[in-house]
């Protein structure tokens, strides 16, 4: 069975690829910026702002593409209940990571499957990360490594790369903190033929 993945994501791709699924990526793009102030204007929590980016995206491609089952994620941090953005600049992601320093967060990762322009299937996961204390210089040294496309397009820390040594602790599926809980989806796929 082939899905389309509403997403221009490269880490989702390999992530279904890995796992066998064939998808075709049609991405979806959506003004996340708008929808999240929209949403941000109305008291919408993290976890609300990540289920409805993952439907918006999952539908606007399902409209398109009827008898098709379209995936839309979507991946979001939660600092004490208040959403944290990708960063628009090298500052920004550096704000972002001082932040975040020595401090627990979390990371919500939200699927929604859509067929024929309507959601069929969501799922949403939460998973807990604990930040090491760091120096401001240490964190430079970071980011420097990591090029400015990716770092705008997929965030401030990249898990399946260095990231990883930035976390004290990481509770959660590591899948579904790289942007999709792929059980569930493989699950949700096993069932629906």
């Amino acid at each position: 069975m082939k899905i389309i993945l509403a997403s221009k994501s490269g880490v989702r791709k390999k992530i279904l690829d890995k796992y066998n699924i064939d998808t075709e990526v049609i991405a979806s793009n959506v003004d996340e910026d708008q929808i999240k102030e929209s949403l941000l204007a109305e008291k919408a929590t993290p976890l609300i702002i990540s289920k409805n980016l993952a439907e918006v995206k999952s539908t606007k491609v399902s409209n398109k593409h009827p008898n098709h089952l379209v995936l839309g994620a979507d991946s979001v941090i939660s600092l004490d209940n208040k959403l944290i953005n990708k960063p628009k600049s090298r500052k920004e992601a550096l704000d972002i990571l001082k932040e975040l320093n020595n401090s627990k967060h979390y990371l919500i990762s939200s699927v929604c499957i859509s067929k024929n322009g309507a959601m069929i299937w969501n799922y949403t996961d939460q998973s807990e990360l604990k930040m090491k204390n760091f120096k401001e210089k240490e964190f430079i040294k970071y980011l420097d490594k990591i090029k400015t496309d990716t770092l705008l397009r997929y965030g401030v820390y990249q898990i399946e790369a260095d990231g990883l040594n930035l976390f004290e602790y990481i509770k959660g599926d590591k899948d579904s903190i790289m942007g999709l809980p792929i059980k569930q989806i493989m699950d949700y796929i096993r069932q629906y033929k």
